[in-house]
C-alpha cells in the first residue's frame, strides 16, 4: 500500500487529473500528505497538503500573496475574466483587500445575519413543501441550489423575476478558475462576466436613484460607502457584487448537498443528528471539514521561503489544498470518518487569517437551517441512484442528487 501511495504522490499533476480523482480525491491527498507534503508540480508550482503549512501561508499575507495579476495574465490574457478575478476581494492583498472587506463586512454584521433567519426558515419550508409534492426530486436543483441564490439575491435586493440567470453566470465564472480550462469554458466565463456586468450597471443605477436600507441592503451600502467617505470605484463595485454572488452561491449549495449525501452514506450519524437536533452546529462544521465545499486556494510567494525543508523562490505559485489539510491526522483524530459531534474542529473550509471567508456566518446559518429542517421533515429520505459529482477539483459538490422523499 505504501508503494502505491508513493507512486500516487510521485505521479500527481493538478493539470492531468483522472476521473477517479474527481470521484474521490482523498486517497491522493493522503498519499501526498504522507509522501510529498510540499509537492513540486510539473509546471513549477507547489501543492501543499499539511494543515500547519496551510495555516502558515494563510496567516502570512506579506510572504504569501493573494494578488493574482501575475498568475492570471497568461491564463486569461486581456479579458473580462482577468479583470474580474483581479478586482474581486478574494484575489487582492491588503490594503485594497482590507478596504473592500470592511465595506462588505459592515453589511454582514451579526445583527444583520440574525435578522435574516425568519425569512430563511420561511424559504426553506416553502422548498420543502414543493419537495413533498414531487415524485422525482433532485436535491441540488430543487433544494440546495435554490437557497443561496435567494439569500444573495435578497442581500443585493435583486428583483425576484430577474434572478434566473444568476446561477448559470456564477457557475460559468467559477468554472473558469479550474486549473485547466477549455476554450469553451473560457468563452462561457467571459460571456458570463460581460452579461453580469451589463445587468449590474442597470441595477446600480436603479439603486442610486432609489437607495435601500444600508443596514440590510448590501448593494446600497457598497454604493454609499463608509461614513469616513471611503468608497469603491465603479469597477470595484460591480466586480465585488459578482464576487458576493459567486462566493455565496456554489460553496453554500455544496455545503447543503454534500451534507445531505454524507449523512445518507453515514446512517449512524444521520440517526444521531435526527435524535439530537441540537448537534446541528457541530454537524455543519464537520460537513465543512469532511467534504470542504472549496478544496483549493492559491498564493504566490513574494520572498524566498522554506516549507518542510524545501526552498521556494520568490514568485513561486503555491496551491493550498484545503481538502487535504482538513483530513490531516496531525490536527484531527480519525479524520477519514464523519463525526457530527466533533469538537474542537478548527477546519480550514473558510480559510483563516485576513482572508477568512467574509460570509461564513451566513453560510453556517443557511447550512444549519436547510439541513436541520430537511431532516425534521424527511428523516427517511434516500438517494435514488448514484449522485453525480460536479466535475470540479476546486469546488467540490454535486450537480445532481436523485432522491426519494419519505417522512418515516
Amino acid at each position: 500500500m505504501s508503494g502505491n501511495a508513493q507512486a500516487l504522490a510521485a505521479g500527481f499533476d493538478l493539470e492531468k487529473l483522472t476521473p477517479e480523482f474527481y470521484v474521490d480525491p482523498y486517497p491522493t491527498y493522503r498519499a501526498l500528505r504522507e509522501n510529498a507534503p510540499v509537492k513540486r508540480l510539473p509546471n513549477g508550482s507547489y501543492f501543499l497538503t499539511r494543515y500547519d503549512d496551510l495555516v502558515s501561508a494563510y496567516k502570512n499575507t506579506k510572504l504569501f500573496s493573494s494578488d493574482k495579476r501575475r498568475e492570471f495574465a497568461p491564463k486569461y490574457g486581456d479579458s473580462l475574466l482577468y479583470e474580474h478575478h483581479t478586482t474581486s476581494l478574494v484575489f487582492n492583498d491588503p490594503p485594497a483587500h482590507t478596504r473592500v472587506r470592511r465595506l462588505i463586512m459592515g453589511a454582514l454584521s451579526p445583527r444583520a445575519i440574525a435578522a435574516m433567519e425568519p425569512d430563511l426558515i420561511a424559504l426553506v419550508d416553502r422548498l420543502l413543501d414543493r419537495l413533498a409534492a414531487k415524485d422525482d426530486v433532485d436535491l441540488i436543483e430543487d433544494f440546495a441550489a435554490a437557497i443561496p441564490i435567494e439569500v444573495i439575491g435578497n442581500l443585493l435586493d435583486v428583483p425576484h423575476d430577474e434572478r434566473e440567470p444568476l446561477r448559470d453566470w456564477s457557475l460559468a465564472i467559477l468554472g473558469a478558475l479550474e486549473p485547466v480550462i477549455s476554450p469553451d469554458a473560457f468563452a462561457r466565463g467571459n460571456k458570463a462576466v460581460r452579461d453580469f456586468l451589463s445587468y449590474l450597471e442597470v441595477l446600480v443605477e436603479r439603486r442610486r436613484a432609489k437607495p435601500g436600507n444600508p443596514q440590510h441592503d448590501v448593494l446600497t451600502r457598497l454604493i454609499q460607502g463608509e461614513d469616513n467617505g471611503e468608497r469603491l470605484t465603479a469597477k470595484e463595485l460591480l466586480h465585488n457584487c459578482i464576487f458576493l454572488l459567486n462566493a455565496g452561491h456554489e460553496t453554500t449549495t455544496n455545503l447543503i448537498g454534500n451534507g445531505l449525501v454524507a449523512l445518507s452514506e453515514n446512517p449512524a450519524q444521520k440517526a444521531r443528528l435526527i435524535e439530537q437536533p441540537d448537534l446541528i452546529k457541530t454537524a455543519v462544521e464537520e460537513i465543512l471539514r469532511f467534504e470542504s465545499s472549496n478544496q483549493l486556494g492559491n498564493r504566490m510567494t513574494t520572498e524566498p521561503v522554506e516549507l518542510g525543508g524545501i526552498a521556494l523562490a520568490a514568485g513561486t505559485p503555491v496551491t493550498l489544498c484545503i481538502g487535504a489539510a482538513n483530513r490531516d491526522p496531525a490536527q484531527f483524530s480519525d479524520p477519514e470518518n464523519l463525526d457530527i459531534g466533533r469538537t474542537p474542529n478548527r477546519h480550514l473550509a473558510f480559510g483563516t487569517g485576513a482572508h477568512q471567508c467574509a460570509g461564513m456566518a451566513l453560510a453556517r446559518l443557511e447550512g444549519a437551517i436547510a439541513i436541520s429542517r430537511f431532516l425534521a421533515r424527511f428523516p427517511g429520505y434516500a438517494l435514488n441512484g448514484a449522485p453525480v459529482r460536479g466535475g470540479r477539483v476546486r469546488f467540490r459538490g454535486f450537480s445532481k442528487v436523485p432522491c426519494i422523499m419519505t417522512t418515516t
